[in-house]
């Protein structure tokens, strides 16, 4: 059985994505230029609405992998879980590169930061205000 969770998140013009150590979508509808770390906004689930099984497996510690499809672009990334995530923030979701955890953590020692991620899927989401798809599925 396939345990993932697909969440949608909109652009918007000031998204920046250069932080080192984390990505960050949030259900908030605007956005100032400070938060360098979000990917999108409106986002259709934030950390306690993801699905049941899939929260089981992140405090169990499993491995994540996490893909954000972007009209024709496609980029993944993995991240882990942990006993301690207790995913149960209703307004973001933040994956890190650190063993950092609070309630807004979904996943830690990601491979990927937000300014790891490509610059071309950056300015698509951007420049445009269309809705994108990040898929977490465990593996």
């Amino acid at each position: 059985m396939v345990i993932k969770d697909i969440v949608s998140a909109y652009g918007h013009e000031n998204i920046l994505c250069t932080h080192n150590s984390t990505i960050e979508l949030t259900k908030s509808k605007c956005l100032t230029t400070t938060g360098n770390c979000i990917l999108g906004i409106n986002a259709s689930k934030a950390c306690i609405e993801l699905n049941p099984e899939l929260k089981k497996s992140i405090k169990k510690g499993k491995k994540v992998k996490v893909t954000l499809k972007v009209e024709d672009l496609i980029e993944t990334f993995y991240g882990s879980g942990h006993k301690d995530l207790n995913l149960l923030d209703s307004n973001d979701m933040v994956f890190r590169k650190s063993k950092y955890i609070c309630d807004r953590t979904i996943l830690i020692n990601c491979t990927k930061s937000s300014r790891d991620l490509n610059r071309v899927l950056i300015e698509k989401i951007k420049n445009s205000k269309k809705r994108f798809f990040i898929i977490l599925e465990v593996i």
